[in-house]
């Protein structure tokens, strides 16, 4: 693995749909990257410091959220010198996003309001009242057709499909839940999940038309629903909860047909591989080397140096996992399912229990058992499969990548003692990620993934 030089950044980074820019947020610039050479092809200056970014699918326009402003901006990069600026006035922004048809952009104004739709293509604008929530219960379809926004009226939840042609209301239906938490089209278009808030356990599956096919409740009284995530494929749904189990559903017939648990105490038997995360210290002896009288004065109370890199221990079941108690005093617990992520084949999920922070969870769905428990020193940040084959990075805030794959895990030791790497995403063609600090960034170029190839930390 071949890592760039450290840029500075201020906010979100991310790459182009088409996998070849990587915008970056610089205070009030944005900067436009090549993302094989990291020279910067456009730059751009806003009104007031960028707190989102978001590119359209055609990767021809970009847009950047001033919500202290609160306004928008919006960018060509086919035609430098077009401008877009977007101010809702008192009603304000709290959120914003494009169109599949990267024309279009939906804003959501404050206290929500309203959502609405502007044109890029002339100045008409078309209002949706009372959107449910900012930044979440909107979802499109995965050919663009069709969006599902859901609203709220007279104390009740609704969905609204709308056609991404015309922004006309093809139709409207009421949802069976006490307080909608979020929305998502399955992957092929067929069916609508929708779950509700943490305080009631429901998860409800609708047709494009309004029938309910399904729904599921694994228990009453306590905590609900945490995350929910549909396979590539469309055939699975996992429903993520507070009681530290994942259910998985099938998509003929909605019922479970695979529990995981998150146990703190792994026994035997068990065909899954654990991996503890270790440093390991490398003594240098420089007793032979020629060095000036100086040098040796100064060395000479340390004696040999000592630098540190991580590898990974395989251990044997049974293994007790590091666990925290979350205190029954405060909202917004720290335990259940939290990080929840398909690989891009749909055979491998990995996810994180948040009272096991430090642990990731690598589950081979097709075999229905557990593949690997990556145990790590630090809590996991941010976790990421690469959407071109069954390989997956995490970040703990050290210095270090760590990646799995069905033939092993491997530490990665980068060049950067000073970076603490709290988030990285993968560009679309899998070939480099982004590794993302408090206030700077690097890529890191990862090579073609062969199971017969001998990854070590050094690589």
């Amino acid at each position: 693995m071949e890592f760039t030089e450290t840029f500075k950044q201020t906010g979100p980074c991310a790459f182009s749909p088409n996998a070849t820019f990587l915008a970056v947020a610089v205070d009030y610039r944005l900067v436009i990257r090549d993302v094989h050479t990291l020279k910067v092809v456009q730059l751009f200056s806003c009104l007031d410091k960028i707190t989102y970014i978001e590119w359209a699918l055609d990767s021809e326009y970009i847009l950047c959220g001033l919500y202290k402003r609160p306004m928008l901006q919006a960018w060509s990069l086919a035609q430098p010198e077009w401008t877009c600026k977007i101010d809702e006035g008192p009603a304000g922004i709290s959120y914003a996003r494009w169109s599949p048809d990267s024309r279009h952009i939906l804003t959501t104004s404050e206290f929500q309001l309203r959502l609405t739709v502007w044109s890029l293509l002339n100045t008409a604008c078309i209002h949706l009242q009372w959107p449910k929530h900012g930044s979440k219960g909107v979802s499109f379809t995965k050919d663009g057709k069709f969006a599902a926004i859901c609203t709220r009226r007279d104390c009740k939840d609704y969905v609204n499909l709308l056609s991404c042609h015309t922004w006309e209301i093809m139709g409207v239906f009421a949802v069976d839940t006490l307080d909608l938490a979020d929305i998502q089209w399955s992957p092929d278009d067929s069916a609508i999940v929708i779950w509700d808030s943490i305080l009631e356990y429901k998860v409800l599956i609708y047709s494009p038309d309004g029938r309910c096919l399904s729904k599921y409740q694994a228990y009453e009284s306590g905590l609900g629903v945490k995350s929910v995530s549909w396979s590539p494929c469309s055939q699975f749904l996992a429903v993520g909860s507070y009681d530290q189990m994942i259910r998985v559903l099938n998509h003929l017939t909605w019922k479970v047909f695979a529990e995981f648990t998150h146990l703190s105490n792994v026994r035997g038997p068990c065909a899954a591989a654990v991996f503890k995360e270790v440093d390991e210290p490398l003594l240098l002896d420089m007793s032979e080397l020629s060095l000036s009288d100086e040098f040796i004065q100064r060395s000479a109370d340390n004696g040999a140096e000592t630098c540190i890199q991580v590898r990974y221990d395989v251990l044997e079941v049974p293994v007790t996992l590091p666990t925290q108690k979350p205190p029954a005093d405060k909202p917004n617990p720290k335990q259940g399912i939290g990080l929840m992520s398909w690989s891009s084949d749909s055979q491998y999920m990995c996810t994180r229990n948040d009272n096991m922070p430090t642990v990731v969870w690598v589950w081979d769905v097709q075999r229905l058992e557990l593949a690997a428990i990556l145990i790590q020193k630090d809590p996991v940040r941010a976790a990421a499969w690469d959407s071109t084959c069954c390989r997956l990075v995490l970040c703990t805030g050290s210095s270090n990548l760590y990646m799995w794959t069905p033939s092993g895990a491997y530490c990665i030791n980068a060049p950067f003692p000073q970076l603490s790497v709290l988030d990285l995403k993968w560009n679309l063609d899998g070939s480099c990620l982004i590794l993302k600090d408090k206030d700077s960034f690097c890529c890191a170029a990862v090579p073609l993934l062969q199971e017969s190839s001998d990854y070590s930390s050094d690589d």
